[in-house]
């Protein structure tokens, strides 16, 4: 197996923040947020943001590593959707930095235009909000980027800075990006944007590279912003005194005639200290209403915020604020066809609607937060998933939820988590983070922090509307033992549902078990199938980028002779429902395969040890993973259904199948290790060509290194390129060293 046995990490950690007092701005109280934007689909409002969070830089050097998004149905409680696009990770090592992106949503469709740091923009896509996403531009075009250094138009037509994209798709269904930004000798200031239009048919995007053409308002620097009221366009951008100022058109390609400003300058935020720097701005519609979103510096100036820090992360008697900046958002309001100049509130919008609790929510879903971080986990080809980690070693820990309309009322609360520490609850308070208990949720252990499990908790007195409801996360003081994925209150208590077999039968014994299918999981508490270190399936790009078991996040990997499962990490387990036909002493035999001296695993049934820690050997070669053993050990079985476990005793292994054979030390050659073996020799064989590509002969490279193989077969010292027999690898293997 072609691997780097490196540890498995979480994708993103942020790190935990207090807030100060109940201001409902900014939206985020554990996030430096920035740049922000914003779009509507008519039923949800949505924020794009960069993640501002502490990096290892200097003041003012910007490592913006990803993209951030919020979405909200009544405008004051947001579900945080986590990092959904990082840069440097889906698409290699492009883009670099994400400064300042743009939205728009149609049909349900995420579109988001992302600049490469000064020098380049492209686009992605996804089917919702948290992906996962692809690269239209690539996929149409075979570029990465609309502008920029090799993209769609050559260039970035002379713009200084290639940056801020901004998009708007228009009522008949045509797009238009704009982008650009900072001052050159060809364009200088006010003189710096470019709008560029593209249609989609059939799910295909294609840009016109003919249609570029340059917009100006004066004084304009960076941040251009493009949204539509009625018939009438509007070009918003952050001016060289940092402001937002904008300009009107009755066509999208203008000319642009200025009005003045619309959001001042961030100095005058509440709450901020007087601080301020630049800014970026997006409007959208909504429910009849109009609203702004831009970044302040109310989170890093705050005296009881422990972001109050240098870059270092250093607090002292008189913090440096620096430039750290959160996203909040406001009403717009219009005098006919021209927008008001914004009031920045501490309150932020009213709430337009109750909200709904009998849906499953992102446990990221507040109108306000203390003592929380947050944690986002990727899997290749999948939507994000988003973590609520509390620091309950702080003195309070909570998120809050407004408005919630209970209606006749909730009995049951249902909270999926994982769980690693002793002591952790979730208590349901009414009207404050000590006000009325509604009910208490005792979280059920996992075996690591990455395994959730659903969690029922009885809950009374939750009917009508509530104005405040708190979720308080309490323990005994330890931080990171619990993180939560999702809520969902119910009218009536769902009872627990045990894990099935896959496929709805259970594995005959004596039989074959092929460890990839193990069991589906239950509901509840105790009725996971698997546990596994982290949620990505580091097999699937063998699979075509396809999860075999979606959404679970075991590494099964497709080889010539099937499915294994791989990657297997110490305290990793999965589970199977077997069916045992007579009581009495059978032979375990597992095909395995291991380059690392202390792999190994334990086999239990119901709980009960049935075989000691089992010894993987070590193949030959630092990464080989292609030559299959099979270890074996006597065991005793009582006879009827039992659930099977598997767990992982030493990192890196890969398991094929386990097979049970009647009696103590069965003959092998009655059972698939024969096959094995056949298998393993025709995926060993490899044809030796010289370098001049004349064939010289055959190798078996079963049980040792290629160049001892060739040494060990007669072959010259000397350079020679294998091919494998049956498959579709080859190599070079030099035998003189």
């Amino acid at each position: 197996m072609e691997y780097k046995k490196v540890w498995k990490k979480a994708a993103c950690l942020v790190a935990g923040l207090a807030v100060f007092g109940l201001a409902d701005n900014p939206i985020s109280s554990y996030h430096y947020l920035a740049d922000p934007s914003c779009a509507s689909d008519g039923d949800t409002f949505y924020i794009l943001t960069d993640v501002d969070d502490y990096n290892n830089q200097t003041n003012w050097n910007y490592d913006i590593v990803g993209l951030y998004a919020f979405t909200s149905e009544d405008m004051k409680n947001w579900t945080d959707h986590g990092m959904i696009f990082r840069s440097r990770r889906e698409f290699g090592n492009y883009p670099n930095n994400t400064w300042a992106s743009g939205i728009a949503v149609k049909n349900g469709k995420v579109y988001i235009v992302y600049p490469d740091g000064a020098s380049g923009v492209g686009m992605i896509t996804a089917p919702a909000i948290d992906g996962p996403y692809t690269d239209p531009v690539k996929e149409t075009h075979g570029v990465n980027r609309i502008a920029g250094g090799g993209s769609l138009i050559g260039g970035c037509d002379g713009i200084a800075h290639c940056f801020d994209p901004g998009i708007l798709i228009d009522d008949d269904g045509k797009g238009y990006v704009i982008f650009g930004g900072g001052e050159s000798s060809s364009r200088p200031y006010g003189n710096n944007f470019d709008i560029i239009s593209f249609t989609e048919s059939n799910g295909k995007i294609t840009f016109d590279k003919n249609s570029l053409k340059k917009v100006s308002l004066p004084n304009s620097f960076e941040a251009p912003y493009l949204h539509k009221k009625g018939s009438t366009y509007y070009l918003s951008f952050n001016n060289r005194s940092q402001v937002i100022d904008y300009g009107m058109s009755n066509n999208i390609w203008g000319p642009y005639t200025f009005v003045g400003t619309v959001i001042p300058g961030i100095g005058s935020v509440p709450d901020a200290h007087g601080e301020g720097g630049n800014n970026h701005q997006g409007f959208a519609p909504f429910k009849d209403k109009w609203y702004a979103v831009y970044h302040d510096r109310r989170l890093v100036t705050s005296d009881n915020h422990p972001a109050a820090t240098t870059q270092q992360g250093v607090r002292s008697e008189n913090p440096n604020y620096e430039n750290h900046r959160s996203v909040s958002i406001d009403e717009l309001t219009w005098s006919g066809d021209k927008m008001n100049k914004l009031t920045f509130t501490r309150e932020g919008p009213k709430q337009i609607k109750n909200f709904d609790p009998y849906k499953t929510y992102k446990a990221t879903t507040s109108s306000k937060q203390m003592n929380i971080r947050s944690r986002t986990d990727w899997t290749k080809g999948q939507p994000v998933k988003h973590v609520l980690l509390p620091l309950t070693s702080r003195s309070e820990s909570w998120i809050r939820v407004s408005g919630v309309d209970f209606g006749n009322g909730a009995e049951n609360l249902r909270i999926k988590a994982a769980n690693v520490g002793d002591g952790n609850k979730i208590e349901i308070h009414k009207g404050s983070a000590t006000g009325t208990l509604a009910g208490t949720c005792e979280l059920a252990k996992t075996s690591n922090n990455m395994t959730f499990t659903d969690n029922d908790c009885a809950m009374t007195g939750l009917s009508g509307v509530v104005d405040q409801l708190f979720f308080v996360f309490k323990n005994n003081g330890k931080d990171s033992t619990m993180g939560i994925l999702e809520w969902e209150f119910q009218g009536t208590k769902r009872e627990p549902e045990p894990q099935q077999p896959f496929g709805g039968k259970a594995w005959a014994i004596p039989g074959k078990i092929e460890m990839e299918n193990f069991d589906e999981p239950g509901y509840g508490a105790g009725n996971d199938s698997y546990a596994d270190n982290d949620s990505d399936d580091h097999g699937a790009e063998s699979n075509g980028g396809k999860s075999y078991r979606e959404g679970t996040g075991v590494d099964i990997y497709k080889k010539n002779n099937g499915y294994v499962v791989g990657y297997n990490q110490t305290g990793e387990w999965l589970e199977y429902t077997v069916e045992v036909a007579e009581a009495g002493d059978y032979t375990m035999f597992a095909s395995v395969a291991s380059a690392n001296a202390t792999s190994g695993f334990q086999l239990a049934i119901d709980g009960e040890n049935i075989t000691e820690e089992i010894a993987v050997p070590k193949n030959d070669g630092e990464e080989n993973y292609d030559d299959y053993n099979v270890v074996q050990a006597n065991v005793k079985l009582a006879a009827g259904k039992h659930i099977l476990r598997f767990t992982v005793t030493g990192d890196w292994m890969d398991i094929d199948y386990i097979e049970f054979a009647a009696g103590k030390d069965a003959d092998p050659g009655k059972t698939s290790i024969a096959a094995l073996k056949l298998q393993n020799k025709i995926e060993r064989s490899y044809n030796v060509f010289s370098l001049t590509g004349v064939k010289v002969g055959t190798v078996d490279l079963s049980g040792m290194a290629a160049s001892k193989a060739l040494n060990a077969a007669g072959f010259a010292k000397g350079v020679y390129m294998l091919k494998q027999v049956n498959g579709s690898k080859k190599f070079m293997v030099n035998t003189s060293k």
